[in-house]
């Protein structure tokens, strides 16, 4: 009885592979690592983008996301996308400073008047150049996502104006933009994983840090933080990347396909974003955290020097061709 139990399932599916109903398995399979929590909305958008891929391909192609720092920071993602161990990986554009120096850009403050011309100058050609500037490293970007504007938050002090953060010890992320710019306003940055930031935090080995609404709530750097500062200083957008080694052994049906379910995801993320952001700087607030909003003029004069530097250089050319979009 047993063993005809076992041909009738076999025939069955078989005959169900036949039929179609059934796929294969994948032909190809991308591994993309992040260090965000899977509540985070950038970590609902990749999902989308692997739900887009598995339907557009029929089956054929398979992403399979690995949040949280399980397969490494996002230094060491980078380079795992440059040696082929990795297929993609989302960064935030500061860590990629350090293999594609073009995306310095990113971590000038106060580069963008509003979210709209910080869209128009990623949507546009100057956007998809920066994309593909980091090709010469085996490293390709495959769109970006909106991570909003970062703000300071800190333990025991408000700030107010850049004066308040004399003396006190700013995470940063490895960008040297981010610790020139903290360095300018007056505080002492400090690089740390984004993985033991809490932990540094909680200890006092900085006083504070700085992110977005969702990166603080989801992180729950507001149990350690209770004041948040929306100072807006810089939109350092995220950026999905696959490494060209990958990327070259792709045929150019699935090079469409996946660059197509990445466009369809920054659609889809863009909303997520919204509705994120308005939610956790409400829940923050409920959570007893002191929201600021102090007067942005003191903090974009005190990085002037930071602009000035740029001047007559690759990046100082981009500064005045992004401040040229209209």
């Amino acid at each position: 009885m047993r063993r005809s139990c076992g041909r009738i399932v076999v025939l069955l599916a078989v005959v169900l592979c036949m039929s179609g109903r059934v796929s294969a398995r994948p032909e190809l399979v991308l591994k993309l690592a992040h260090g965000l929590p899977t509540a985070h909305p950038v970590h609902e958008a990749m999902l989308f983008m692997a739900e887009r891929v598995a339907a557009r391909s029929g089956g054929r192609m398979k992403v399979e996301v690995f949040p949280s720092e399980q397969l490494g920071t996002e230094k060491e993602c980078i380079e795992a996308l440059q040696l082929g161990y990795l297929a993609m990986t989302k960064t935030s554009s500061a860590p990629m400073e350090g293999f594609v120096p073009r995306m310095r850009i990113f971590g000038v403050p106060y580069l963008f008047r509003d979210a709209d011309h910080l869209w128009k100058v990623l949507n546009g050609p100057i956007g998809r150049e920066l994309l593909l500037a980091g090709e010469a490293k085996r490293l390709r970007g495959l769109c970006y996502y909106d991570a909003g504007a970062r703000s300071f938050y800190t333990k025991n002090r408000p700030i107010e104006t850049p004066a308040d953060l004399t003396g006190l010890k700013i995470r940063v992320q490895n960008s040297v933009m981010s610790m020139r710019m903290v360095q300018a306003m007056g505080g002492s940055p400090t690089p740390i994983p984004w993985g033991e930031l809490y932990t540094a935090l909680d200890q006092g080995v900085v006083d504070g840090a700085e992110n977005n609404a969702p990166s603080l709530r989801t992180s729950r750097h507001y149990e350690v933080c209770k004041y948040y500062i929306l100072d807006e200083h810089t939109c350092l957008p995220d950026i999905v990347v696959i490494g060209t080694r990958v990327w070259n052994r792709m045929t150019a049906e699935q090079q469409r396909i996946l660059q197509e379910a990445a466009d369809e995801s920054v659609v889809y993320q863009r909303k997520l974003w919204a509705e994120a952001e308005a939610a956790d700087l409400k829940a923050v607030e409920e959570a007893g955290v002191t929201i600021l909003r102090p007067d942005k003029g003191p903090f974009r004069e005190s990085v002037r020097s930071v602009w000035e530097e740029f001047e007559g250089t690759e990046i100082g050319d981009l500064i005045r061709r992004i401040q040229e979009v209209p």
